[in-house]
């Protein structure tokens, strides 16, 4: 069995907030709602067992599967019956016939002189197969559960779904405390791995951070000893867990998966992104990248300065979804004839010019984290700055607002090679991209995988791995 790491924030929150369900048994309504969202696969149902088992307290699961609603009705009933909730025989006795009867049966045989924790997984499905699910579970919750010392937690891997549950005009409005999953941050990653904070960076690029992928990485291992094991493994979770999330996410949306390969091949303007889907229609586009930006798949982003702009990029908001449609899913023919040592040889010649641009939004999240520090100030936003023609590409700003700021607060540049350190070369080309963007002497910084070289002068600031790595130790 891996063992369960990370998520301490997480946790926290539930121990909360079953903690206030505790403290509250004697009250008229001591039941707390928790909705849950994340990507799939990003370690939402482990994270709710590893609590209930530590919580020590009546628990029921129940996952939905997007069948039919009878079919999802008998599923429900069944895990009441194999939960550990002290009255569930009532369910063997009395089988409910509709959904308002499953839930007012369920709140009927809670139990009232403690906490118990009941948990239905992949609620969206339940609110796009169940007429009027919504509605449902507000009368049984203001009527029934909410009176129960009852932690009810509803997960989701749809985002969009999750967000409209909870949003005004919807019935379950404001009856629930939301809690977005992310991946394992690279703390995390270089617990359950056993690696080095600058290795642990290379992890959470592959990874994305997703647990299931990271419990195949046998803990000390290097990363191309990983990747060779994964990709002689045409079932391993790097290679499959993408096609399933995919598939799952658009059913019958082509042309989004277009658009996303389209993406996770390097295009980032509109113009280039509808070249490479095919020449599609610009309206087309716009409701592909809806739908993608909706699902928090795609990001879209403008540059960070004082000037309006509309050179808007898009790229991949899922690190491992980046990687895997680089450089796995358009070549797993290859990795299916047992060839993975070709894509492997690939991955080793384009790894390092790779890494060193997709890695750009990590490192812009670890520093903001980090501020401020070594002189830099807190900044409430860190980003990037280019122009139409790319002639201009700053990858840190700092600012007080975006995505037109009002005050630049720092600029910086990232070198994030194997062996060069930041030298005279790099500090020139940032003073020159400094003068393009602003007149005001704002301080220069440098985030560099192999460190600063020791006899330059005339930078502010910089920051190697182990730096930004620290970013992470107390995640709030």
């Amino acid at each position: 069995m891996v063992e369960f790491v990370g998520r301490e924030h997480e946790l926290s929150v539930l121990d909360t907030m079953l903690a206030s369900v505790r403290s509250s048994v004697d009250g008229s309504r001591p039941g707390k709602c928790l909705l849950m969202c994340g990507r799939r696969r990003i370690g939402k149902s482990s994270l709710v067992e590893a609590f209930a088992d530590r919580a020590d307290v009546p628990f029921m699961f129940f996952t939905a599967a997007g069948a039919s609603s009878e079919l999802e009705l008998e599923a429900f009933t069944e895990a009441v019956i194999s939960s550990t909730l002290p009255e569930r025989a009532v369910f063997e006795e009395s089988t409910p016939g509709n959904w308002s009867a499953a839930l007012r049966q369920l709140a009927g045989i809670l139990p009232e002189d403690r906490p118990s924790i009941v948990v239905m997984d992949e609620v969206p499905y339940l609110m796009e197969r169940v007429d009027t699910f919504e509605g449902i579970l507000q009368r049984s919750w203001d009527r029934e559960l909410s009176r129960k010392p009852v932690l009810l937690i509803l997960i989701g891997s749809d985002l969009a779904m999750m967000e409209a549950l909870d949003s005004y005009g919807r019935p379950f409005h404001q009856r629930g405390t939301q809690l977005v999953l992310g991946p394992l941050n690279p703390v995390e990653v270089a617990q359950m791995l056993h690696l080095e904070p600058v290795d642990a960076f290379d992890a959470s690029l592959v990874t994305g951070g997703l647990p299931l992928i990271c419990a195949n990485w046998s803990p000390g291992a290097d990363l191309w000893q990983f990747l060779a094991d994964e990709l002689a493994n045409p079932v391993s979770p790097l290679l499959v867990s993408a096609e399933r999330s995919l598939a799952a996410e658009f059913p019958d949306a082509a042309m989004a998966a277009n658009v996303l390969q389209a993406i996770g091949s390097g295009e980032r303007t509109f113009t280039n992104i509808a070249r490479a889907a095919g020449g599609i229609a610009h309206s087309t586009l716009n409701r592909a990248l809806e739908v993608l930006i909706s699902k928090r798949m795609v990001a879209a982003e403008l540059p960070l300065s004082t000037q309006p702009s509309k050179d808007r990029h898009y790229l991949i908001a899922d690190p491992y979804l980046r990687f895997w449609l680089t450089f796995v899913g358009p070549h797993l023919a290859e990795v299916e004839r047992l060839r993975g040592d070709i894509t492997l040889q690939r991955i080793r010649k384009h790894w390092v010019s790779w890494r060193g641009r997709v890695i750009e939004p990590l490192l812009r999240e670890s520093l903001a984290r980090l501020l401020p520090s070594a002189g830099i100030p807190l900044a409430p936003v860190v980003g990037a700055y280019w122009t139409r023609s790319n002639s201009v590409e700053i990858d840190v700003v700092g600012a007080d607002r975006a995505p037109i700021a009002k005050e630049l607060l720092f600029v910086g540049s990232m070198k994030w090679l194997d062996r060069s350190p930041f030298d005279a070369h790099d500090l020139v080309a940032l003073q020159r991209q400094r003068a393009h963007l602003t007149d005001a002497p704002v301080p220069l910084l440098a985030i560099s995988r192999n460190g600063i070289d020791p006899t330059l002068t005339g930078l502010d600031a910089a920051f190697g791995p182990d730096d930004l790595f620290q970013a992470w130790q107390h995640r709030g």
